[in-house]
């Protein structure tokens, strides 16, 4: 018998779906169904928090600013490569930090071809203050786990994510 819990953000009635595994697919049980089900819940809470604090971004788009912020003067293909995203998508992911004002692009003095990234003024506020809510909701999105779970959870998903 398995009891899974399917949370809502802060919601203060939590649905419960008790089953027998036997009696459903055995899909729910799956890592890959699993591991879906925590990258929804954690997409849905990033939404939440980030739009709560006055931020609509998705956390590609964080993830990007981060490592503009953390890199200033690097390129698309370095961002992409350093957040595991498609270097085919990436532009439209910097072309709407850019159109928020969060980011800008300059002829790099290197190579004319490329445009080095850095952050504006608003953008450094932005991850400035967004930084503190998403490392908050790290352990929200681990709630449940003991200190010790969340651990080897970690460190079991860095395996996975580079092996």
């Amino acid at each position: 018998m398995y009891d899974y819990l399917l949370r809502d953000g802060q919601a203060a009635n939590a649905i419960h779906f008790v089953f027998k595994l036997q009696d459903t697919m055995a899909v729910l049980d799956m890592a890959g169904h699993l591991i879906r089900r925590i990258h929804q819940q954690s997409t849905h809470w990033f939404a939440q928090r980030t739009q709560e604090a006055g931020y609509d971004l998705t956390p590609v788009q964080f993830a990007a600013l981060d490592a503009i912020g953390t890199h200033p003067g690097s390129d698309q293909a370095f961002v992409a490569q350093h957040i595991a995203y498609d270097r085919a998508t990436i532009g439209g992911v910097i072309e709407r930090l850019e159109n928020k004002g969060w980011v800008a692009r300059v002829v790099s003095a290197r190579d004319r071809r490329s445009r080095e990234l850095t952050l504006t003024s608003t953008g450094q506020r932005v991850l400035s203050d967004l930084q503190p809510i998403v490392q908050a909701l790290q352990d929200d999105i681990l709630q449940p786990l003991s200190d010790q779970d969340r651990e080897t959870f970690l460190r079991l998903a860095r395996q996975l994510v580079w092996p």
